[in-house]
Parts: structure tokens; sequence; C-alpha cells
């Protein structure tokens, strides 16, 4: 099933204001759960589309589009920027700064592509309402806040997003990735790895550089540490199951001839399942516990900072979209593909309800870019699609070709019928 030739054509007459939204974004991005201006600017776009957006979550955007009986589904784009300084030189390059929960100001720039996200989500949004003659039902649009840090998918569920809005029978997402802009990529099953994060303080003694004897070096030890974390995946992980563990941070110490009295390091983790999950971190609280105990230090704290849950596509509704978006895009254009080691909060919406949830990717380069070697990937400061018309073009369809799997089909006499009913009100 093809998108209707009007809304197509709709898309194309308006791609070129649609690509100055997205330049708007960009250059404005906001760190996670700080997305004030961000959520404004999508509530006054979506009001001007004859919506009543909502606010949901601390900065989560809501809009409910009713057109008539059918089925009702969701669709989300998340909004939130990244501490990371651009480098991609491009005209409208982020300059903006944001202030970090410790304190710490820091550049700011859309380096995941939620900026494409929320423009095409919007354009989805626009496209909705301006054809109601091409569907039936109710779509529900999540603009959610702090997904990089895994807190805004949450924050909205408790925020009683359910009981704010219709429950949907199932929800969509995507997200840009450095692919072949025209491209989708869909896994069916598992589409993404849970994530955890943990901080590890070491509890040493503090001494003077020259006498190590009256110290318990937690420099020392957190590197004894940090080593034998890296046997983790390497063996006790069967080489048949996924696990990836980093060590991304350790700060210890404020001068060369000082043994510090603590040192602090950061880890993550990403699994696909959840019996080598809790595998995995069993393993890592007893090497870090085990390494304190045989230097003869006080036990360390482990905190857990945060955590992503599993990202999985329901295999029924996910190989339903990926058909849609064959018929759509062209067989060429579309892949199903294995899992990818990433992270993601998208899977608590369909989660919290029980329903399905279908998740993919949209490519955002150029082939030539691609075959020759993208700058650079998904957080990093040169992150930025160099063909940002075909991009969105097909984010959008991609959205409206997955909504239309289900809004889409019931379109007859009676249902129209019943839809102008719902106008008329």
């Amino acid at each position: 099933m093809a998108l209707p030739s009007e809304i197509t054509s709709s898309l194309e007459e308006g791609l070129d204001a649609l690509v100055e939204l997205y330049r708007e974004f960009h250059t404005a991005p906001e760190l996670s759960m700080q997305e004030h201006r961000t959520a404004e600017a999508i509530a006054v776009r979506l009001q001007s589309y004859g919506l009543a957006p909502q606010t949901v979550g601390g900065t989560g955007v809501v809009a409910v589009i009713e057109n008539g009986d059918g089925p009702v589904v969701a669709f989300r784009a998340d909004t939130d920027g990244l501490p990371i300084e651009e480098a991609t030189g491009l005209p409208y390059a982020s300059t903006a700064t944001g202030t970090l929960p410790d304190g710490t100001v820091t550049p700011v720039m859309h380096g995941c592509g939620h900026d494409a996200h929320i423009s095409a989500g919007l354009e989805i949004a626009r496209l909705l309402t301006r054809h109601r003659d091409a569907w039936t039902g109710t779509v529900v649009m999540l603009f959610q806040p702090g997904e990089e840090t895994a807190a805004g998918a949450a924050a909205m569920v408790e925020d009683d997003l359910w009981e704010r809005v219709p429950r949907p029978e199932a929800v969509y997402g995507q997200h840009v990735w450095p692919g072949v802009a025209g491209t989708v990529n869909l896994s069916i099953g598992t589409a993404m790895a849970m994530a955890d994060s943990l901080r590890v303080t070491v509890h040493g003694r503090q001494a003077h550089g020259s006498q190590p004897e009256n110290a318990i070096d937690p420099i020392v030890l957190g590197a004894y540490m940090v080593t034998r974390l890296q046997s983790v995946v390497s063996r006790e992980v069967a080489g048949s199951d996924m696990a990836v563990l980093t060590v991304g941070t350790f700060h210890a110490g404020v001068k060369e001839n000082i043994i510090p009295a603590k040192a602090v390091f950061e880890l993550n983790i990403r699994t696909f399942e959840t019996d080598v999950r809790e595998r995995v971190l069993a393993a890592v609280r007893r090497i870090i516990s085990g390494e304190a105990q045989a230097a003869g230090a006080p036990e360390p704290d482990v905190e857990r900072m945060y955590g992503f849950p599993r990202c999985y596509n329901d295999d029924t509704e996910a190989a339903e979209v990926l058909a849609a978006l064959t018929a759509e895009l062209g067989g060429d254009s579309v892949t199903e593909t294995r899992p990818v080691s990433g992270s993601e909060d998208f899977g608590v919406f369909a989660d919290s309800l029980g329903v399905p949830g279908v998740y993919w990717f949209f490519g955002g380069y150029a082939a030539g870019t691609v075959e020759t070697g993208v700058p650079g990937g998904n957080h990093s400061p040169f992150f930025g699609p160099d063909d940002v018309p075909a991009t969105l073009r097909t984010g959008v369809r991609a959205g409206l070709t997955a909504l239309f799997t289900r809004v889409g089909q019931n379109i007859g006499q009676d249902a129209q019928v019943g839809r102008n009913a719902q106008v008329a009100k």
C-alpha cells in the first residue's frame, strides 16, 4: 500500500520549508530534560496546524490528531541535544551552550540527529491534519525529551501520559543514522540493546607520594579493576551472546605527588538478553568488590546512573511495517538488519501499555559520502546529514507509511461518513 499521491505531492511542495525548519532546530539544541525553547517551538507549530498540544513529562509535548472512527496509534520523535561542540562547519552549525546537572557549562549540538526527528514528526502532523480524507482513526504525536539520558519516556509515562490521551494499539518511532539518504533499515525482534551505566567510587587512603607504604592507592586499585573488567566479556560471556563493556571515564587526584583518597570511574554495559545482562552486572560487582578486598581497601560504592530497556520490534507488527516500507520506498531502499548495539528508551511507551512497538533507522548522507567514508556517526562532533532534503523526505514517508498500516486501511464509504460526522462536530 503506497501513500496517497496527494500526501506525497504536498510533502514535495513543502520540502524547502521543512529543510529550513530542520536548520532552525539544528542551530538551537538543548540538553536532555532542558528542552524548553524546543518544546515551545514544537507546540507553536502544532497549534498552527489546529492542534491542542499538551506538556507532559516536563519538556515533552503531545498532540492528538482525531479523525473519526478507527485505530489509535502513536508516533514518537525525540528532541534533546548532546553536550558536544559541533565541528561540522555547516553554515547553520550550533553555537549553543547548556549547563549539565553538575553545573558544568558545555557546548550543545544535535549530534544524534534529533533535529531531523523533530522536523519529520512535525511534517507528519501537518500532512495528517491537512489530508484527513486519506485516513481514519487517531494519531498521538509524542515529542519526547531526555532520550539521551533514558529519562524522557519514563517521565512522560509517569506524568500520566496514557490518562491524558487515547491509548494507542501500536507505537512507532525512527532514528536517522549515517546510512544512505533514502534508505531504511529495520530489525524484526530485538532492535537495540539494553544498557546500564554505573559510577564506581574507589576508596583508598591518602598519603604523600614519597610514602606509598602509608597509602591505599585508589588509582592503582582502580586500574586493576578497569583491566580485570575487560575479561568479563571475553571470559564470562558465551561467544554466541552479545555484550559490550566500556569504561568511559576515570578521575582521581589533583597533584602528581599526592596519592588521593579516592578514584571515580564510570562504565557502560550493553546486552541483548536479560540473562546475559544479569550475568555481566553480577560479574562487574564481583570483580570490583574482590579487587578492593585484595588491596585491603574499603568496599567501593557502585551507583547505577541510568539504564535503557531493550528496544524490541514486535515480530508481526515489524514484518507488516517492513512490507509496507518496501512497497512505499522500493525493495532496494529497505533492508532487514541485525540488532544494533546502541540503546533507546523508545520501548518504554509500548511496554507501559503492553502493545507492539516498531522502530527503524533511516539514512542521512549522500551515497557518495557513505562510499568514501562518513565524517562522523551519531554522537560525533562531525555528525551532520549532507543530503537533508532526501533525509527528511524519507523520514516523513517512512513514518506515515508505518502509521498508515493501521489508520490508512479502513478508508471506505462507511468510514468516510463517520469521519465527516466527527469533523462536523
